[in-house]
This record gives structure tokens, sequence and C-alpha cells, in this order.
């Protein structure tokens, strides 16, 4: 019988960025500046793409420690790394990413060689499988459940905490009336919402007057 969380699926890539310049700026730097412009957390373009558990966008200058004796080997080129862990199946996963923050990628992959042929989802596909490299180890936080039910679960312990701090010493009978009304509040079977957001790494719990 297969597992019914599967492990988390890595994706590492490796684009490399063209040796040219735009103006007085090389594509180098430009790519740079704009990674270097985005908002984290909720804010993030990446909180909008379906099943990202997490992931990391930076460049590759070049290679920096290698064993002795050795050659002094330098990359040809800079690249454009990108590494995430996701739920579900490689070409779903970029079908999403493509429909959820197409400008995103095109910011973010228009100088890197050969993506001026990305034109859709499908030659995006095509373009990420040309720079993929194989992910032997990585980091897996998560526990591989799909997204929405992992943020549902973290909305579930945060909101439950504040209830059980709330309710503290009260008769069973408001308390399980309080129980009732804190079900109907969460609907703990409803993935979409309430639910904690794509992104965020904390926030205030919920409070409310508990009249004596």
């Amino acid at each position: 019988m297969p597992c019914k969380n599967p492990e988390p699926t890595p994706l590492t890539l490796l684009s490399p960025i063209k040796n040219a310049c735009i103006g007085d700026q090389s594509c180098v730097s430009l790519t740079r500046a704009y990674l270097q412009s985005l908002e984290d957390f909720e804010l993030s373009p990446m909180a909008g793409v379906p099943n990202t558990f997490l992931c990391r966008f930076y460049i590759l200058n070049d290679v920096f420690f290698e064993g002795s004796p050795a050659a002094e080997d330098h990359l040809q080129s800079k690249y454009l790394v990108f590494c995430s862990n996701f739920h579900g199946d490689l070409e779903t996963y970029l079908a999403g990413f493509w429909e959820h923050a197409r400008d995103h990628i095109r910011n973010t992959w228009q100088y890197c060689v050969a993506f001026e042929e990305v034109k859709d989802a499908a030659t995006f596909i095509d373009y990420v499988k040309k720079c993929l490299i194989k992910t032997t180890f990585y980091f897996n936080g998560s526990t591989g459940a799909p997204l929405l039910e992992q943020l549902k679960a973290l909305y579930l312990k945060q909101e439950f905490s504040q209830f059980a701090c709330d309710h503290q010493g009260l008769p069973p009978e408001r308390l399980r009336a309080g129980f009732r009304e804190f079900i109907t509040r969460v609907q703990p079977h409803n993935l979409a919402q309430p639910s904690w957001p794509a992104g965020m790494t904390d926030r205030p719990m919920h409070t409310r007057e508990i009249s004596g």
C-alpha cells in the first residue's frame, strides 16, 4: 500500500546567467538586484505557489573549495540557483508555479541562458528539466502532507492553544459551550479557510474576552 503522506519532493536548479550587460549593468547584477528587492514571508511571490513547503533563490558566483591536491577550476558562468521542497510530482508543481507566479518567473530568469525560449507552462517545464540537477541530500522540514493540510494544522494548533488559555477553570457546561463555538469558528474539516496564511512564520493568537 502506498504511503499516504510521501516525503516532500526536492528540486535543485542551476541556470547559467548570461555573460552580458544591459546598459551599464551586468545580467548578474540585474538578477541579484531583483532577488534582493523581493518581499519575504507572506508577501513573497512564492507564498502564492501551491504546495511549496520551502524554497530559496541565490546566485552561485564560483566554486571556492576543492580538495588537495587539485587544479584551480572556475565556473565559466555565474548561476541562478533555485532550491525547493514541494508536495506532489514535478510537472504538476511547475505548472502551478507558472500559473500563480509567471511574472515572478520571467523577472527572475529573464537574464539566464536560453530563457527566451520560455513562452508558457509547457516550455517552462522543459526549461527547468534542462537545468535540473540531482538532489542527493537535502533538509526535510515537512511531513510530506499537502500544503493546505499543513497550513490548517498550524492554524488549529495555535487557535486551540489560545482556546485552552482562555477557558482555564471554567465550569464544564461553559467549557462545552465554548468548545462548540470554537469548532464552529475554526471549521477543522475546511482546509481552505480559516487557515494559516502561506509564508507567514508567526502571528498573534486569537484573543477574546471570557465573561465571568
